[in-house]
């Protein structure tokens, strides 16, 4: 198992990724960063200043100057409420923080998904992309929005304070400034430490996500039965264990930088501030040119000092590492699909015509399709069949404009593909994928695609009686209400692969439509349910257009036309009859499939 190594420095403009961040956060809920402002502010000003400095310097002062009492009470009590205000806004602030942080979170996660369903289909067939997209996921399931607020209201309230702080050391004596310069370079230490951070977690990526899959692979009923039939739960537990082996090889290679950074940074920021106050104002003292008021604030200013510095460094720090990994929400939201909308709406369907068509997977060297011409016209059935990795699919994710071709064009009543509306020239067709999937949602929603009224329900019923799954489904106390899976219902239903099958079939039958796409649309029915079904598609279908695709030939033989599809290429084209006189590719297929079927009825019979 290998693992990402990044030969060379990633530059990512920290500060744009910052703003951009920001942005998102306002557009989503102003309230957030304005909460979080409010309450860390007045946290770091009580903390850092009031209590520790303000307080101190006054009071001493008093008893230095021999004050009366009544002056020490009269500033107690200042102190008191001016604690009391600031202790309020930070209460309020953190109350009001929490409301906002959920909404934000929702409105992002929003976002995002809204942003992934307008991502072309060919990026989910890209590691490169899948990684991306979990790293911008990673950005809100990981809070960093929440974060990066937090951390620019310490860094506001903390940069404040510390200037407050540092003018009244140098009123004591400018010489203590000295001291706090290294404190300075703490800044640039922890932004050399972020980069590293990220690219030991950009390395991991890959083996992370590998190990995600696995853990997820484990849980899930789909893999349960081949797990305790086979050995390759063992396969799986090696894979993890190797990219956890990966993952320590990533670690060790960072692991010596990073504790040289954090050193360098406890070096600059305590042991020099800290040692060289003490020293000097331990001096002083002793020489007598410093008052015990003014030893006991500098000590004390020195400590909030370091305390300010080391705040601030942990919250560049984490900027940084965010910055870094809100590039890649960046990447993720300006993302600009290669399948754009055209001007047109796709009206009423007249013809679809595929003009030498070619097409390559991205990254495959041999070619899917290869000149491949056809005109389908409205009301004709059209079956593609072929061997497995003939193109069959393919062709329909061409059709349905999921890709572009490689090389020629398709045309919707004469006009490019290019030229319409996505959403309308999906609107369409109605299809039926071979690898169908059904959601966690009632079967209702799952046939209806939206959430039902009662009209709805009872359309959803009728597709659910024409795909042949009713019988099953009303077998269950809520019906068509019943929430497919268990995962989040105690009273959710399983299916067998079949019944949901039909279920997603019932999609078709349940809207309109011009085209219908059948893709192996009963690869998980036996023969009996098979019939039944392509006789309620016939009749959904009647004077429709439909294109069917499949291995099983029985189907077929009732199409206006036939294409066999060999290699990426049309091998053969016209309907069953003649197909069967030229002796060709069909005819061989069709023969040993009707000598398979004859087989089984004999070994049947004799059993």
């Amino acid at each position: 198992m290998r693992y990402i190594k990044l030969h060379e420095e990633t530059k990512v403009p920290i500060f744009r990724n910052v703003v951009y961040a920001f942005r998102l956060v306002w557009k989503a809920d102003w309230r957030l960063p304005v909460t979080s402002l409010l309450e860390e502010f007045c946290n770091s000003f009580l903390g850092l200043f009031v209590r520790n400095i303000l307080f101190l310097k006054t009071l001493l002062t008093v008893i230095d100057s021999n004050g009366d009492f009544r002056q020490y009470v009269r500033y107690l009590l200042w102190f008191l409420l001016v604690s009391g205000l600031l202790q309020l806004g930070q209460w309020y602030g953190s109350y009001a923080n929490r409301a906002s942080v959920k909404l934000v979170l929702q409105r992002l996660n929003n976002k995002l998904f809204q942003k992934a369903c307008t991502l072309d289909v060919s990026c989910y067939e890209d590691p490169e992309f899948y990684d991306k997209y979990q790293r911008a996921t990673t950005v809100l399931s990981d809070g960093y929005f929440h974060l990066l607020c937090i951390d620019l209201a310490v860094i506001i309230g903390d940069f404040v304070s510390f200037l407050l702080v540092v003018a009244t050391v140098i009123s004591i004596n400018p010489v203590y400034l000295l001291f706090m310069v290294p404190a300075m370079l703490v800044f640039a230490v922890e932004t050399k430490k972020s980069r590293a951070v990220y690219r030991r977690d950009f390395a991991m990526t890959t083996n992370n996500r590998v190990k995600a899959y696995i853990k997820r692979t484990m849980f899930l009923r789909d893999y349960a039965k081949d797990m305790r039939t086979s050995n390759i739960f063992l396969v799986l537990l090696q894979r993890f264990e190797t990219a956890t082996r990966a993952n320590l090889v990533i670690l060790k290679e960072y692991g010596l930088p990073l504790f040289l950074y954090s050193t360098l940074s406890s070096l600059l920021s305590e042991f020099i501030p800290i040692v060289g106050t003490y020293a000097f104002a331990g001096y002083q003292f002793i020489q007598g040119a410093m008052t015990i008021s003014g030893f006991s604030v500098v000590l004390t200013a020195i400590n909030s000092v370091n305390g300010a510095t080391w705040a601030l460094a942990e919250c560049f720090d984490e900027i940084s590492q965010m910055a870094l990994f809100f590039s890649n929400l960046r990447d993720f939201f300006e993302y600009e699909p290669q399948i754009t909308d055209g001007e047109l709406e796709a009206g009423k369907f007249e013809s679809l015509e595929f003009r030498d068509v070619s097409f390559t997977y991205p990254g495959a060297e041999q070619p899917s399709l290869s000149h491949v011409s056809f005109t389908l016209h409205r009301g004709e059935t059209l079956a593609i069949v072929g061997v497995n990795g003939a193109g069959k699919s393919t062709l329909v994710k061409l059709m349905m404009r999921f890709y572009d071709p490689t090389a020629g064009e398709i045309l919707y009543n004469g006009r490019s593909l290019k030229d319409y509306r996505l959403e309308s020239l999906r609107g369409v067709f109605a299809a039926v994928f071979q690898d169908y999937r059904n959601f966690a949602v009632s079967v209702n929603e799952n046939v209806m695609c939206r959430d039902c009224n009662e009209d709805d329900k009872q359309r959803a019923r009728r597709a659910i009686v024409q795909s042949g799954a009713w019988e099953k489904i009303s077998s269950f106390e809520k019906q068509g209400d019943t929430v497919l899976t268990r995962e989040f219902e105690e009273d959710g239903a399983g299916l067998s692969g079949g019944e949901n099958q039909k279920v997603s079939t019932a999609r078709l039958f349940a809207r309109e439509f011009e085209i219908a796409v059948l893709d192996e649309p009963s690869s998980a029915l036996d023969p009996v349910a098979e019939a039944q079904m392509y006789n309620h598609l016939m009749e959904a279908t009647q004077n429709k257009t439909v294109v069917y695709i499949s291995h099983r030939l029985s189907s077929a033989a009732s199409s206006d036309r036939i294409l066999v599809l060999d290699g990426g290429k049309v091998a053969e084209s016209g309907d069953h009859r003649s197909l069967l006189q030229e002796g060709g590719i069909y005819a061989a297929m069709f023969r040993k499939q009707a000598a398979a079927y004859r087989t089984g009825k004999e070994v049947a019979s004799d059993a």
